[in-house]
């Protein structure tokens, strides 16, 4: 059942005697003055259904040391030393001077409470109020959009470790599984909890290892018990099925067929690194820079530096995208918006939404790729869709081809290349050019021609985007790098109390005060 505060505290009251000493204008002294309000008791009533069993601690007391968590950086353990022996927390907490808090446990709790309940977010949403309530915001209609990369919490595993752990898994989740095992696993003893015991600087004995280890996990999967199967033992099954495909291939001489593997020579896209956080992705940022973790996304006000959304996602897949992800950061705004983001926001898809909802772009375009290094790109080219027609630079005109699946038509100049002059800037097809004219050419090309030859719209994504970089190195300042739980979910819920914190902070600063019954910023003196 929901505890209530009784009013009484361990020791003196740590804000009444002690309040000279919490730094004026912090976090921690106005959570010691605004507790109670920020975070009402009936905030949380709907996690703690029972009226029975013991009290617990009052959900305000944990909301406010989440807060403080989040914004500090700091595990459960560090975080109830900080409660214990800091005068600064036990103020913000409402604890008294001798109080020792409690265990670093109940803060496991009351994360689990959100998660399962109606509203996981609802820290993040009630600081949300607050920022609404101020009318801070109110005719700040720029978003800057951006993602970064969070690493995960795991240690990333090799392909034998995987599987070896993925097939432990099964046998402890899958009813009948062990039997299946005991007949048909040769590879490895799976109740020993250390790696195979082969000769590691060998590489044929390591290609043996694998290739037995895969069979042995073909074997299992092939010959387990029909049954229905509860969300954990499914669970197994599935990421057994996933780590004993994604590395390996047929062997050199096999088609496939005759159950012999290798290792293969390539890092599959949508790559899982570890058994321990299935959700963990390799993530490829650019071309240079990979990553093994989840994708952390923002919208940000850029003049008042608040977050407006943000959003935690797995790493990889077209439903994770930054252009996908967008919309939804976007989505509970009201009035028409300028939008401001880099390229990976310049998708024709997203720019025909944002124009159609009314909002004006401020989005990087993609770079053209060129056939050949300073040579023509389809800018160069003259695109008549009407007419169904390309022309090229050299003024040889192709026909558009039928649209393609995707919503692409080609233009094949091939023919004509033969003999032309311009040949050597325009491809290095021996059959000549091609050219892969996207459905939403037209859109597309007109940003770029804007983005180009703008003064305006150069100078607004000069002064108003940079600040959103600012903004994620608020992010994952003090070690927020490396996300602290592990799945998507845990993560995401954490992201948004990371976001509420600084929100918080970012209020305070701005003069964030309560008069009777209502939230405004009060001016700053001289």
């Amino acid at each position: 059942m929901q505890g209530e505060w009784a009013g009484e505290s361990v020791g003196p009251d740590v804000w009444e005697t002690c309040r000279e000493l919490i730094p004026a204008g912090s976090v921690f002294a106005f959570l010691a003055e605004h507790r109670e309000v920020l975070f009402p008791p009936g905030m949380f009533a709907d996690m703690y259904p029972s009226s029975n069993g013991r009290p617990s601690l009052p959900p305000q007391v944990l909301a406010a040391t989440v807060v403080l968590q989040s914004l500090q950086g700091l595990s459960d353990f560090e975080t109830v030393q900080e409660l214990r022996c800091d005068l600064r927390w036990k103020a913000a907490c409402g604890l008294g001077l001798y109080d020792t808090a409690f265990d670093p446990s109940l803060l496991t709790y009351f994360r689990r409470r959100l998660r399962h309940s109606a509203d996981p977010m609802r820290i993040f949403t009630k600081v949300r109020e607050v920022v609404a309530a101020t009318g801070v915001l109110k005719g700040r209609q720029r978003r800057a959009l951006d993602s970064t990369v969070l690493d995960d919490a795991v240690a990333t595993q090799d392909t034998v470790t995987q599987i070896i752990s993925a097939i432990r898994r099964v046998i402890r989740e899958v009813p009948g599984a062990e039997e299946v095992a005991a007949g048909h696993c040769r590879a490895h003893d799976y109740a020993d909890p250390g790696k195979p015991r082969i000769a590691w600087d060998d590489e044929s004995a390591r290609a043996a290892l694998v290739d037995a280890l895969v069979t042995d996990a073909l074997n299992l999967l092939g010959h387990l018990p029909e049954q229905n199967l509860g969300e954990k033992a499914a669970n197994a099954v599935g990421l057994l099925a996933l780590v004993a495909g994604q590395d390996v291939e047929p062997a050199e001489d096999s088609d496939g067929r005759d159950g012999r593997w290798r290792i293969a020579k390539r890092t599959v896209a949508d790559r899982a690194v570890s058994t321990v956080d299935p959700d963990a992705r390799h993530i490829h940022k650019n071309r240079t820079r990979h990553q093994d973790g989840f994708k952390g996304h923002a919208s940000f006000e850029p003049e008042t530096g608040l977050f407006t959304a943000v959003a935690l996602t797995s790493g990889y897949g077209p439903d994770n995208h930054e252009a996908a992800v967008a919309c939804d950061l976007l989505e509970g705004e009201d009035g028409e918006l300028t939008v401001l983001g880099d390229s990976a926001y310049g998708t024709g898809d997203l720019r025909a939404q944002l124009q159609a909802d009314g909002h004006t772009l401020v989005i990087k375009p993609p770079p053209l790729r060129q056939a050949v290094p300073g040579g023509f790109t389809i800018d160069d080219f003259h695109i008549d869709q009407a007419a169904d027609t390309a022309t090229c630079p050299a003024g040889h005109t192709a026909n558009l081809g039928q649209i393609k699946a995707d919503g692409a038509r080609i233009a094949q100049f091939k023919r004509v290349c033969t003999g032309c002059p311009l040949r050597e800037r325009c491809t290095t097809s021996k059959t000549g050019r091609t050219l892969n004219v996207h459905p939403q050419y037209e859109l597309l090309a007109a940003a770029r021609s804007q983005a180009a030859a703008d003064a305006g719209w150069q100078d607004e994504y000069r002064r108003w985007r940079p600040p959103v970089e600012r903004a994620i190195a608020w992010l994952v300042a003090k070690g927020n790098r490396r996300v602290p739980y592990r799945g998507i979910i845990a993560n995401n819920i954490w992201l948004h109390h990371r976001a509420a914190a600084l929100n918080l902070r970012r209020l305070i600063n701005l003069g964030l005060t309560r008069t009777n019954t209502t939230w405004h910023l009060a001016p700053a003196t001289a």
